[in-house]
């Protein structure tokens, strides 16, 4: 069977409203964190077979495809797909076991 493993992980710091992050797009902010995973594991991003992304709140300038629009803006390949979990409690959690099962059926390796 195949064996997943969580190579590294960075998350967005978490923001209040008006706060010092109230002027910063989701999209680009989550760009920052797709940025930092590939610089520090060293992984080609040619090799990335989709990216999966957890958003609990996809509301006003945001509500969209938020992993894909994030996805374009950190420059990595535009044959990258991106998925964006939509979910009010726990939207990063099952964004991590549905790569987890995208792996496991053999549907994708990185």
């Amino acid at each position: 069977m195949t064996e997943v493993v969580i190579v590294d992980g960075v998350r967005t710091p978490i923001g209040k409203m008006g706060g010092a992050l109230s002027s910063v797009r989701p999209d680009d902010l989550l760009a920052e964190t797709y940025k930092a995973l590939i610089e520090r594991t060293g992984i080609d991003p040619a090799l990335l077979t989709e990216v999966y992304a957890g958003c609990g709140n996809q509301g006003g300038e945001d509500n969209r495809d938020v992993a894909r629009m994030s996805v374009l803006l950190a420059g990595l390949p535009k044959e990258v797909p991106g998925t964006t979990v939509n979910r009010n409690c726990s939207s990063a959690l099952e964004a991590v076991n549905l790569a987890a099962k995208t792996i496991l059926v053999g549907e994708g390796d990185l």
